[in-house]
């Protein structure tokens, strides 16, 4: 029998150990226990399923161990063993299991770490180890993150549910965010570890389409999936085979994977239809502009300065402005764009995309010396390997 690739265990350990998690919750009413019988359960199957091979029903494999582990460690609490004892298998959680579960793991109550690190662990089924090695981070240091978040959970009485209706708009904002910065982290691949920022994407998309699943109607849920499917369409052309960077004029089109451009663009119409705008929703409808240009030069950059301009309405922020300015460079020339970009110089200064951006415009309007200085700027201002080596590229040009 061919043995299990890595993925594939990984994929099967991630669909089934979050739902695990919410049947045992559900179950016990304790998020901590239910959390340790899961992780106990994902890592027997780490060691086991490589060598033994997949079963034919993991959810089976995973609840077996758990339920057996829970009664070995909790022999003493006659209640909890009596219920765990009685639940048959298959448990079948209802969707709002799982919602709860994700909304327990991004509480506004944790820290941000937390809450990513929580929500890997819990919903996705990723050992302390993994997660570790995901964000580059000692295990010690991931361990205490979890130990804190599932006390403070315990302590502050946080409950296993669903927020209500008046509350549920900032919580899924919270949820949400939790989703795009693990997106970020895998995409953007601040450690420079490409086979690895590609595991922490698979599961940021994994949860985003968990989320839509349990929450159709939410159309930023629907704006989020599609900005990360978006992004991750075009991800095999954004690299050459020395893993340089690619920038998007240069890559090469033919790539990209445009069934999952189309998707994903069905996706934002769907959710534009509700007629409830958001950032996640008008940022998707930015990067869909470019992702179904054939070719550089069709970039309806217009219609992007538009939805920059729609997205700073929503939610203003330095870095959109920075972006907009990108935008009005194709709109109405690099000098223009320049003097917006120059207004950021404040609040952007120690951001290295401001200082990278401006030296291709001043490149543009002929301050080689100015570009020089602003590209050098940013090179400091950076560790990830691809962007450094980029920046070191443009240095070099006359």
């Amino acid at each position: 029998m061919i043995r299990p690739t890595h993925a594939e265990l990984a994929r099967v350990v991630r669909d089934h150990a979050g739902r695990l998690a919410a049947s045992l919750v559900h179950l016990v009413g304790d998020f901590t226990t239910a959390e340790d019988l899961v992780q106990d359960a994902v890592e027997a199957a780490l060691t086991h399923w490589p060598v033994e091979g997949i079963p034919d029903r993991p959810d089976a494999w995973l609840y077996t161990v758990a339920r057996r582990r829970g009664l070995d460690h909790l022999r003493r609490e006659h209640r909890y063993r009596q219920k765990l004892a009685l639940v048959s298998w298959p448990a079948e959680p209802q969707p709002a299991d799982r919602l709860r579960l994700i909304f327990t793991c991004c509480h506004p109550a944790l820290p941000r770490t937390a809450q990513v690190a929580l929500t890997l662990r819990v919903v996705c089924g990723l050992t302390t180890a993994q997660i570790a090695k995901a964000f580059l981070i000692p295990e010690s240091t991931v361990g205490q993150r979890i130990t804190r978040a599932k006390r403070k959970i315990s302590d502050a009485g946080i409950p296993y549910r669903i927020p209500s209706a008046d509350e549920l708009g900032d919580r899924l904002a919270e949820v949400i965010a939790v989703i795009y910065l693990l997106f970020n982290e895998g995409y953007l691949s601040t450690g420079g570890d490409h086979a690895q920022s590609r595991d922490l994407a698979d599961d940021a998309e994994f949860l985003a389409a968990l989320l839509h699943q349990l929450m159709p109607t939410e159309p930023e849920v629907a704006g989020l999936l599609a900005l990360i499917r978006l992004h991750r369409a075009r991800a095999s052309a954004r690299f050459d085979h020395n893993a340089e960077i690619v920038q998007l004029q240069h890559q090469d089109r033919s790539l990209w994977n445009h069934q999952a451009i189309a998707e994903a663009s069905r996706l934002i119409v769907r959710a534009a239809a509700q007629k409830r705008p958001g950032p996640y929703q008008l940022q998707a409808a930015i990067v869909a502009c470019h992702a179904e240009a054939a070719r550089w030069e069709d970039t309806d950059w217009t219609q992007i300065a538009v939805l920059y301009d729609m997205l700073l309405h929503l939610a203003p922020s330095p870095v959109t402005r920075l972006h907009r300015a990108i935008a009005l460079r194709y709109v109405t020339g690099s000098a223009a764009a320049l003097a917006e970009v120059d207004r950021l110089a404040d609040d952007l200064s120690d951001y290295h995309l401001f200082h990278a951006t401006r030296a291709e415009l001043l490149r543009d309007v002929g301050d080689t010396a100015q570009a020089r200085a602003a590209d050098e700027r940013a090179l400091a201002l950076t560790a990830n390997p691809a962007e450094r080596s980029l920046l070191r590229q443009r240095l070099t040009w006359a």
